[in-house]
């Protein structure tokens, strides 16, 4: 089975959970199928091709950039049997692909354009055409796979001209042998984070989606013994950047031991980041799965949550990590910062509470989450699609 994965994101430059996902899938997928991973970037590899916008584009709107490196991506795939695509950044390319080609387009859905409004500020008028572009491939799609079952209802409540029995749904997975504890102190000693004093730990891109104003706001008011480290980086918009540092400025104000990683880290700097948190903390206003949960359960750490999406369905409230509801009425996210605090207070007072839940969070992340069953799962989705044709 010739098979095409396409998408914006492929390591070196992963930046979200969706290019964690086609990372760590195409991995598993490679035994098991003739893989070929279409990305953005330069130049290619075996089983890799990378596209990159056409330069006559390079000042124009992101959404028209992302509709050229579509169209490369389609000249590309004659040779597939199938193609599979993440995000509408390469969604449009399946879509032509099964057009052109006559072959079957698999789209999974990672987030949906119209749950995310705030990306107007990103694209401008961009986003009606990042959102016509997800449409349309996921409408026109043989399958959409759901990276939870929360998911799939955003997908037929957002689209419900599509048929359900198209809409599959398989969970993110988690490589457990990569991510494991790590209880050495380099990468601490190195940020500067004191090893003595526990510490609340944030890793996610600078958006509106991520809820990090709620975040910094809810922090403010934790135990004064915490530290807080954040892995922030990516800002959607030069303004976001803007307002998130003149919020890491007010909160470095009035409490110490603050620590801002602007920047991308290495996969294994994080891990040992999140093996010696007292508490992750993922306070997203909007999340299908929330694999870096999956990430922080996997180091053994517990996770305070935002209960959103599919959220829930990674996170055991009361047993792997803390649930903090949120409210859709509340547009401030007061409410949710309020809970915010409580639940990491909750954790940061009783460390023999939240060192069962990590406990508890690496059995569930072992048992339930492994790659090569997503993989395999996947694998069945492509050959019953195959013998409908």
């Amino acid at each position: 089975m010739r098979v095409g994965l396409l998408s914006r994101e492929y390591p070196p430059d992963v930046y979200g959970g969706a290019g964690v996902h086609v990372e760590f899938l195409a991995r598993e997928l490679a035994s098991l199928v003739d893989l070929e991973v279409h990305c953005w970037g330069e130049g290619r590899g075996f089983g890799v091709v990378r596209h990159r916008p056409w330069s006559a584009l390079d000042t124009a709107n992101d959404a028209l950039r992302t509709f050229s490196v579509d169209l490369s991506m389609t000249a590309a795939l004659r040779s597939r049997e199938l193609v599979h695509s993440h995000t509408w950044y390469a969604g449009l390319a399946g879509h032509l692909a099964k057009l052109l080609y006559g072959i079957p387009h698999v789209t999974t859905a990672h987030s949906l354009e119209p749950l995310r409004p705030w990306k107007a500020e990103q694209l401008g008028g961009g986003y009606a055409l990042s959102g016509w572009s997800e449409r349309t491939a996921i409408e026109g799609a043989d399958a959409v796979i759901a990276v939870s079952g929360a998911m799939r209802e955003d997908v037929l409540g957002c689209y419900p001209a599509l048929d359900p029995a198209r809409v599959h749904v398989v969970h993110n997975g988690i490589d457990t042998t990569l991510y494991r504890p790590d209880h050495g102190t380099d990468v601490l000693a190195r940020i500067g984070v004191d090893p003595a004093r526990p510490y609340v730990l944030f890793v996610g891109r600078i958006t509106r989606q991520k809820g990090v104003p709620h975040l910094l706001r809810a922090v403010r008011d934790i135990d004064p013994a915490a530290q807080v480290v954040l892995c922030a980086g990516a800002p959607d918009t030069p303004e976001i950047d803007r307002e998130f540092r003149e919020q890491f400025r007010e909160l470095s104000a009035v409490r110490d031991g603050v620590h801002w990683i602007p920047r991308m880290m290495p996969r294994t700097d994080v891990i040992q980041l999140l093996t010696h948190a007292a508490v992750f903390v993922c306070p997203s206003v909007y999340e299908p799965l929330g694999i870096v949960n999956l990430e922080a359960m996997a180091c053994g750490t517990p996770v305070v949550a935002s209960a959103v999406g599919g959220i829930p369905e990674v996170v055991e409230d009361g047993e792997t990590g803390l649930l903090v509801p949120v409210d859709a009425a509340d547009v401030d996210g007061v409410d949710l910062a309020a809970g915010l605090t409580r639940a990491l207070d909750s954790l940061l007072g009783d460390p023999e509470t939240a060192r069962r839940m990590g406990e508890a969070g690496r059995e569930r992340a072992v048992g339930e989450f492994g790659w090569d069953a997503v993989a395999r799962r996947t694998v069945r989705l492509y050959e019953e699609i195959l013998k409908q044709e």
